[in-house]
């Protein structure tokens, strides 16, 4: 099912439509009466691969000016 909701009223209420989309419910985020963009749950039969893994870098982070600077 496909919701349409104000992207002032999402920003608002951010948590409740993460937990919607988590639970199905698929939204078209519109701006001045124009849709942004789409927000839906990843399908469960995609292939997801991990590309980079940066938690076995640093365990606080990692800063990004140094991780650009070594690329």
């Amino acid at each position: 099912m496909v919701k349409i909701v104000g992207l002032k009223d999402l920003r608002e209420n951010m948590d409740k439509y993460v937990r919607d989309v988590g639970k199905g419910t698929d939204y078209i985020v519109m701006r001045r009466s124009k849709p942004l963009f789409r927000m839906m749950a990843p399908l469960e039969d995609e292939n997801w691969e991990t590309v980079i893994d940066f938690t076995g870098i640093k365990k606080g982070g990692v800063n990004i000016k140094d991780l650009l600077s070594r690329l």
